[in-house]
């Protein structure tokens, strides 16, 4: 079993995708957000093989307008080392990895041209996965689209349409439930017509539900039924309401406690679950971290990430993990991120948002100039007296970090969360 995230990595330095308006898409420009983009892929991988994360999903901005204006560049061709080098890592750390193309790639509109812009963005995934040389177990996922007034019409396009792909996007393909038009058991009829994989999404189905006399795990045993052999193993997506969004909205992050619930209860092992979640890879290795004991040293390097944005929200929960850690014997997980995201949920209140900044302004006041430290002090007299806000301080010690290289502070989540 594998838990991953998708596209992004929070605390990560140099992972930032990059995109652009049409308007600024010039060659050069493409060409320059391509090469950022592909070395951004290149930490990020790096860094998931680091902590054992084996599931990720690629951004589809990757190559930025691939499906159209970048088909041109020949950046397959421009970039085939680094792809290569990248794909050798996928490949020895076997790590499985996904692509999902966004809202505007509808394959069964009635609309010509949409369906056709849909085809040649599926034909961009698969050619990015391609590029990887990574088998077809690398998925890419679609939903079914839009009902247009009627549902089966619609299943029946989409049909027909998805008969027109090239095989090679087709041995790719797998269909997802919506939280708005196509239940899981639409999705499910769908791709028992043509054999496609099934992914099951629960926060979906709890906003779209179908048959409400089923529960999550029932759904995933029917799903469970269209992934053959040659698609490698099940995968689902996993998410939990934000309390305070509309419907589907994702939550911030994972709830160890109710993601630990549903995780004793999967009717298998041998299925891969992605995390859909505001706080990406954060979440993916907690709950890594909670169904497999990775050792105390790794939770003390967890907790070094976390300790600055506890201590501004919480010092009493902060004194309270650090005391849990204190016994190297114990492998406290579940315990340190029930602290951790009750610390989380709590305001930050200025008194010790002022304490944590000056924490961090350790690292710095015996190597940063007069200008630097009066400057420093200026923010921080500012915000206590509340014309300016936190972020103002923040920003000053996120460019100190970054200029005299303080990776502990760079890869912490302070000036992330």
């Amino acid at each position: 079993m594998s838990i991953g995230y998708a596209c992004l990595a929070l605390g990560l330095p140099g992972s930032e995708m990059k995109n652009c308006r049409i308007k600024n898409a010039s060659k050069e420009h493409l060409l320059s957000l391509i090469e950022n983009n592909l070395e951004s892929l290149d930490i990020m991988i790096d860094y998931n093989t680091q902590h054992g994360i084996k599931l990720f999903r690629i951004s589809s901005d990757l190559i930025p307008f691939g499906s159209n204006l970048a088909k041109s560049l020949h950046w397959e061709d421009l970039y085939r080392e680094k792809l290569a080098s990248i794909a050798c890592k996928i490949k020895k750390s076997r790590m499985r990895v996904s692509m999902h193309p966004g809202q505007y790639t509808v394959l069964n509109s009635p609309n010509e041209a949409v369906a056709e812009r849909a085809i040649q963005d599926l034909n961009y995934h698969t050619k990015v996965l391609d590029c990887f040389g990574l088998g077809s177990e690398h998925k890419i996922i679609l939903h079914l689209g839009g009902k247009y007034g009627n549902k089966e019409h619609a299943i029946k396009l989409f049909i027909s349409r998805y008969r027109g792909l090239s095989n090679d996007v087709k041995c790719r393909l797998v269909l997802e439930n919506d939280d708005k038009m196509f239940n899981i058991e639409d999705v499910l009829k769908t791709a028992s017509v043509e054999g496609i994989p099934v992914v099951y999404d629960n926060l979906h189905n709890t906003v779209n539900p179908a048959d409400k006399l089923y529960n999550d795990f029932e759904w995933i045993k029917k799903c469970r039924e269209t992934w053959k052999k040659e698609h490698s193993p099940q995968k689902i997506h996993y998410s939990q309401q934000h309390p305070d969004k509309r419907p589907g909205a994702h939550s911030d992050f994972i709830a160890i406690d109710k993601f630990l619930e549903f995780y004793r209860q999967l009717p298998v092992t041998d299925i891969d679950i992605m995390l859909e979640v505001k706080d990406k890879n954060l979440s993916a290795l907690k709950c890594i971290n909670c169904v497999t004991n990775m050792g105390i040293s790794k939770l003390e390097t967890e907790w070094a990430h976390y300790k600055y944005c506890i201590l501004e929200r919480s010092p009493e929960h902060y004194n309270s993990i650090r005391k849990l850690l204190n016994d190297k014997s114990t492998y406290p997980a579940k315990q340190m991120y029930q602290m951790i995201e009750m610390a989380l949920q709590k305001p930050i209140i200025r008194g010790n948002a002022i304490n944590a900044a000056q924490h961090v302004w350790g690292y710095f006041k015996k190597k940063a100039s007069e200008y630097e430290k009066k400057r420093f002090e200026i923010a921080l007299q500012k915000f206590e007296l509340g014309e300016i806000r936190e972020r103002s301080v923040k920003n000053i010690l996120y460019t100190m970090a970054r200029k005299y290289k303080e990776e502990y502070l760079l890869n912490s989540y302070y000036f992330q969360i």
